[in-house]
């Protein structure tokens, strides 16, 4: 029989900070007479909840069951800016133990409120920390805990925090499905480290266990993911609150048996669910060697690389000492941790604190463990960078200096390369104009052991614009009208944008009458109305068409033009037997030559030229041959010393047209 143990098993850093935080108050307040509570469970583990109770700290749900004077500490969870504030006023002494992972969102959601950003939380909308994160975002954020959630939001600009014990795979699929309807998200992965090992061991110990055991409370919720992660690696998984739910005969028929433990599960209870299982497999309480190992521990030395956890000892402008926990103290230089102008080490760390840090050297030559905080937050920073680039999602950097064939772009701590022709979509010759801007980027290729790192900032831009033109092309139907601008003009017909997708009009589209070009009836940057007349998405091609919007002159002639009407024209053009006289685009009428004048007229052209306007009267409209014949003479009055031009007769050489002949004409 084998038992194994998965690593980040037990009390997270915020649950623990929260407990001596909580013990720390008990011996301030001893004998004081003040009241002490925790706002709400203090952590999802009633063993650790009674023990409290018992030593005086009971469990208040809102500000008011708690009087001036008394103690309030905040559980790691966190609370809504309101509770704050309402503790205030009630006179109740604050003790913050929200763990700092979670008061960073609080800080993050508060930001993006005040710059008017559209928040979205990723989480449990009933779990306490999701209420508290909302709280300080005025309670106006989205909460999605499912893709079917995703993919009820509205597309849009939305900016993202997580709770952070859902697992890294729900952000995958909410943000994926968001992306798919069109949202641009911008995305801050808040789930907790610790978290995301836990779950990572447990899933590793349970794809070879024979059995496993969920050691902790059923309210915890990382424990209950926990068990689900479990459950599906291995069928024979128990979930445990204590050793009185321990299956014993159930454990015994199996040969290797995992054990893991939530975030809120005391070490204690570990232990002894352990040692109960190891008694009734082997009939025998564990041997001291069976305990040794914490003691192994504090004689080993972390290695160079390795991130360690320690309790601040001492502070100064210098330096910090840390008590890791093993034979050595850790040394935090003030050259390793990221400071602000003017702001010194006492103002960061305090005695008691727990702290986080790489080892840089295993001997600062002083007989202590140099550690280095900065080179912590560029492992967080590179573990980003690598996120974005596996999840395809989105990071800001600042442009910091040119170099041959590209820039150096910052994310944070570290720096990366941006090619010339991926800082836009357009051809950059030189980058002097990006200097200093913060650029949004695609992370196109990671090498952290070579400390590289390449960005584009044409990928999001391309990227913004095919999701425009997706969205365009699901809204545009074959006989919509749409409004759109003059672009450009080409020799058959003019290009329109309509909304960021470029439409052929062409020339023949253009007027019911006949154009030798464009810019006869079109400006750039006219703003025009046009019918969409065919489309094909996989060509990109778009055909307009403007006189489509109008009504073809010839269907509703009559509703226009009436025989005897007295009409304003444009000469358009000039025959031997007549002119041809446009009364609107498409519409054209015939004055023959002897309706030019009163007086007999042997040459056209000695009367009209082409573009007069001239009055006419409409002696016939034939719409079945769609023919107009007009009279210019007759809305004139005739000359008191002439005879009238009709009593004479044309010259044989002026002879009228056929129907066929008048269209043919118009049409050159």
């Amino acid at each position: 029989m084998e038992i194994i143990r998965a690593e980040n098993s037990g009390f997270c850093f915020g649950v623990r900070r929260a407990i001596e935080k909580t013990e720390e108050q008990i011996k301030l307040s001893k004998g004081s007479g003040r009241k002490i509570y925790t706002c709400g469970p203090l952590i999802h583990n009633r063993l650790v909840t009674d023990g409290l109770k018992r030593r005086g700290v009971d469990i208040a749900e809102k500000p008011e069951d708690m009087k001036p004077g008394d103690i309030a500490i905040i559980r790691s969870h966190g609370e809504t800016r309101a509770f704050f504030d309402a503790l205030k006023e009630a006179g109740v002494e604050t003790v913050d133990a929200t763990c700092p992972f979670v008061g960073k969102i609080h800080r993050l959601v508060a930001e993006a409120e005040e710059q008017g950003k559209s928040i979205v939380i990723i989480g449990d909308r009933n779990h306490p920390e999701v209420i508290g994160i909302n709280g300080w975002c005025g309670n106006k954020a989205r909460i999605v805990g499912s893709r079917e959630e995703a993919a009820e939001l509205e597309p849009g600009k939305y900016f993202i925090v997580c709770q952070t014990t859902i697992r890294r795979s729900l952000l995958g699929d909410v943000t994926e499905i968001m992306i798919e309807r069109g949202s641009e998200p911008e995305i801050k992965n808040t789930i907790c480290s610790a978290t995301s090992e836990r779950q990572k061991s447990c899933e590793e110990l349970a794809k070879t266990a024979d059995a496993m055991i969920i050691i902790g409370d059923r309210k915890s919720s990382n424990t209950c993911k926990l068990y689900d992660i479990s459950k599906k690696h291995c069928k024979n998984t128990f979930f445990v609150e204590n050793i009185g739910d321990l299956p014993l005969k159930e454990i015994q028929k199996y040969n290797k048996i995992g054990v893991a433990a939530g975030a809120s599960t005391p070490e204690c209870v570990i232990k002894e669910v352990i040692a109960d299982m190891s008694e009734a497999i082997t009939n025998e309480k564990l041997s001291m060697e069976d305990f040794m190992d914490e003691i192994d521990a504090s004689l080993r030395l972390p290695r160079t690389g390795e991130i360690v956890d320690g309790k601040v000892h001492q502070v100064n402008d210098k330096e910090v000492i840390i008590n890791l926990g093993c034979k050595k103290d850790g040394i935090l230089p003030a050259s390793e941790v990221t400071l602000e102008e003017g702001q010194k080490l006492t103002d960061l760390f305090k005695e008691g604190d727990e702290i986080q840090a790489k080892v840089v050297k295993t001997d600062d030559g002083d007989g202590g463990i140099l550690l280095s905080k900065k080179k912590l937050e560029i492992n967080e920073h590179w573990n980003e960078i690598s996120d974005a680039l596996e999840n395809k999602s989105t990071i800001s950097v600042k442009v910091i200096r040119p170099v041959n064939g590209g820039v150096i772009a910052a994310y944070k701590e570290v720096s990366g390369f941006m090619p010339l022709s991926q800082l836009s979509d357009r051809y950059v010759e030189n980058a002097d104009e990006f200097i200093g801007q913060t650029l949004d980027v695609k992370v196109t290729r990671v090498d952290q052991r070579r400390n590289r790192a390449v960005f584009s900032h044409k990928a999001v831009i391309n990227e913004i614009k095919q999701k425009q033109i997706a969205e365009i092309w699901a809204h545009l139907n074959v006989g919509d009208i749409v409004e759109g601008t003059v672009m450009r003009f080409t020799d058959y017909g003019a290009f329109v944008d309509i909304g960021g997708i470029d439409g052929l009009l062409h020339i023949s589209e253009i007027s019911w009458g006949k154009l030798r070009h464009p810019q006869e009836v079109l400006k750039i940057g006219q703003k025009i109305n046009v019918k969409i007349l065919s489309m094909n998405e996989e060509k990109g091609k778009i055909s307009l068409g403007l006189k489509q919007t109008t009504p073809e002159p010839w269907s509703v002639i009559n509703d226009n033009y009436q025989v005897g009407q007295i009409v304003t024209g444009k000469v358009v053009q000039i025959k031997e037997y007549g002119a041809f006289v446009e009364l609107e685009p498409g519409l054209d009428g015939l004055v023959h030559i002897s309706e030019v004048a009163h007086k007999r007229v042997t040459n056209i052209a000695d009367e009209l030229t082409v573009g007069q306007e001239v009055n006419a009267k409409i002696l016939e409209i034939d719409t079945e041959r769609k023919r107009i014949s007009l009279s210019i003479k007759e809305a004139m009055d005739a000359p008191a010393d002439e005879e009238p031009a009709a009593e004479e007769a044309a010259p044989e050489t002026a002879e009228e047209p056929a129907a066929e002949e008048t269209a043919e004409a118009v049409e050159e």
